[in-house]
């Protein structure tokens, strides 16, 4: 039978049928080769040809349709579980089973242990009349111990190890010389890892050759997706579609193997989805919901009057307010990542918030957070100033298998697993240990991570957040801590310099700049809080005390003219701090002294009104003067 050569294409002829790429390495190989040791994607389903068109098979099938074409007649396949079957279950390998290979198949299944499959090998691999191969599936399982195998095994090893040896690639007797090409009867071993046999049985020896089976490429992708779009619903009629469905397909589906693209395409037939719904297919593997809150008419509606909500809550900010914006309105029409060819599964945003303490990062973290789904509690925190050593990464993504606790997986891992659509807040990222900045790489350009369980977690429908000080401060030439950018300054110097702290802090003294090629163009910068913002921020806070005190005590409480002054005198003086350092101050002047003189004097009546006439300070302890 003349087989398909894929690599080579003749003008005016049709293009070959393509095989897997482990599959041209065991057909370039296999005139050199007795044995052969596949690892990797070995689970996997695998774009096989034929001569109505490609269709999808598991390892073995599409190993066996390969070797048809090359003339074999028989494939013994033998796992620790069920003993030996053949294929094809014709009545030509039915005869060749018992007399030439001496298999006694019953029900089509033969029990053997290694003994007896070790006798089977010997018969097939030096066979003359038979094209045979055998595949040892789940080889990992063969043995607890690879290094140190029972005695049992050590001898099956070591049988297969001289049988690699004295095979010889021969031409069936019969075939007319010349008419082919001599080729082994090859033995193929299906390991999970290369470490699961004795490393003895393969190392230096040119007769066993290892093949690592990669996940599906791009353009395997896209050919698996061409074969699957008959499974969405109404595909039939829109077979015009199918280009740029598979188009989407291939790029939603980075990483992913064929086999979970088949289950993709199963569940989108059981939701009857269509071929322009493959994203939501796509998503309803990812993360379980085949619901897409980011399409929801509703949450455009409320980013149109983001500004608003984000401004009245942070204050003076109105630079990395309309920033935030535009990334949201990116992230809702899904232009994320638009001019890549994967940028389907990265993040639905990214955000880089640096400045001063205390001028609203977290707060408008939580903004975002209530604008897009509702509830400023539906983030998810970290606190990286906790993750500061190379060991905590455990804790943030899972210990390694083997280790105590991997079954437990990861903080990080867990909880977006659990909320898959949700905002992800970093506080203060500078303070993470470096190896652990390493995630961050595939998270942001991949949008996966996987756990210490194995189980992979999407962050394609998160928004992620990171907070920073950087800039802020530095060290001088006598290496002293000082303050870099001051409040005085223009919004314009403010930025300049932060970004540069930024640009040289993970260029050169993390030597991470791809992480910041990833954030990009992201790197929200926030301003000093000015006076006019600081009196409105302190507004709001003297509002929430008033509020405290009548929810609380059922009193009216208000301030007179002269305490306001005090307040504002001592709260909006020194802004360095930001909000939090208003809030401070409030705290040491005005609800410590409330709280003494409502502690120590007499009770008030329901609905009493209370006026804080003046505020005084005495030795910097401060006391009010209540009527």
């Amino acid at each position: 039978m003349t087989e398909p050569n894929p690599q080579n294409e003749n003008k005016g002829e049709p293009a070959a049928p393509k095989w897997p790429r482990w599959i041209d390495d065991i057909r370039r190989l296999l005139p050199i080769r007795s044995q052969f040791i596949l690892t990797g994607n070995i689970r996997d389903v695998f774009l096989t040809p034929a001569a109505t068109g490609p269709y999808l098979a598991p390892l073995i099938s599409c190993l066996w349709s390969f070797l048809e074409q090359k003339g074999f007649n028989i494939l013994i396949i033998y796992d620790p579980i069920d003993g030996i079957r053949v294929m094809p279950e014709t009545a030509a390998t039915r005869d060749l089973a018992p007399n030439a290979l001496g298999l006694q198949l019953r029900d089509g299944v033969m029990p053997a242990n290694l003994d007896t499959l070790a006798g089977v090998v010997r018969r097939a691999v030096t066979s003359r009349e038979v094209r045979a191969s055998i595949v040892i599936d789940y080889a990992s399982r063969i043995t607890a111990a690879p290094q140190t195998p029972e005695p049992n095994e050590h001898k099956f090893y070591s049988v297969m190890e001289k049988l690699s040896f004295v095979a010889n690639p021969v031409i069936r007797r019969g075939d007319q010389p010349n008419s082919s090409t001599p080729l082994f009867n090859p033995v193929f071993w299906l390991l999970n890892r290369s470490q699961d046999m004795p490393s003895w049985l393969s190392l230096d020896s040119e007769r066993i050759s290892s093949v690592t089976l990669a996940r599906p490429e791009y353009e395997v992708r896209l050919s698996a997706a061409e074969v699957l779009a008959p499974q969405f619903h109404a595909a039939d009629g829109v077979r015009t579609a199918v280009p740029i469905f598979a188009e989407q397909f291939a790029s939603g589906t980075d990483g992913m193997t064929l086999q979970a693209m088949v289950e993709i395409a199963q569940l989108a037939r059981a939701n009857r989805l269509d071929l322009s719904e493959v994203d939501d297919a796509v998503r309803a593997f990812k993360v379980g919901a085949t619901d897409n809150p980011w399409r929801k008419d509703y949450l455009k509606e409320k980013i149109r009057s983001a500004d608003k909500v984000i401004l009245e809550r942070v204050k003076g900010q109105h630079q990395a307010a309309v920033k935030s914006i535009d990334i949201l309105m990116r992230s809702v029409m899904g232009l994320t990542g638009a001019h890549t060819k994967s940028g389907g599964s990265r993040p639905r945003g990214v955000l880089f918030f640096a400045g001063p303490t205390g001028v609203g990062k977290t707060e408008l973290a939580k903004t975002l957070t209530e604008i897009l789904f509702g509830d400023e509690k539906a983030y998810i925190r970290f606190d990286m100033s906790e993750f500061s050593e190379e060991h905590t990464s455990a804790r943030l993504l899972g210990a390694p298998p083997g280790y105590i606790g991997y079954e437990a997986g990861g903080e990080l891992t867990n909880a977006v697993k659990g909320r898959p659509f949700s905002v992800i807040l970093f506080d203060e990222i500078e303070k993470a240990h470096p190896r652990l900045l390493d995630k961050f790489l595939q998270i942001l350009e991949d949008g996966r991570l996987t756990d210490g369980r194995g189980d992979t977690v999407y962050f394609s429908e998160s928004v992620i957040v990171f907070t920073s000080n950087l800039g802020i401060y530095g060290e001088d030439e006598n290496g002293e801590r000082v303050q870099i950018v001051h409040p005085n300054e223009p919004y314009e110097d403010v930025e300049r310099k932060i970004r540069t702290a930024i640009e040289e802090h993970f260029k050169f003294r993390l030597s991470r700049p791809e992480l910041l090629n990833r954030i990009g163009d992201n790197i929200v910068i926030f301003n000093f809080i000015r006076v006019d913002a600081a009196r409105q921020i302190l507004a709001g806070m003297l509002e929430n005390v008033i509020e405290r005190v009548r929810v609380e005590h059922k009193v009216n409480l208000s301030l007179a003219p002269k305490a306001l002054e005090t307040i504002d005198a001592w709260c909006t003086t020194d802004l360095t701090n930001g909000g939090r350092g208003i809030g401070n101050r409030l705290e040491s002047i005005l609800v410590n002294p409330l709280a003494r003189a409502l502690f120590q004097g007499e009770a008030f009546p329901d609905g009493s009104n209370l006026v804080i006439e003046e505020i005084m300070e005495a030795d910097r302890v401060f006391s009010v003067l209540l009527k």
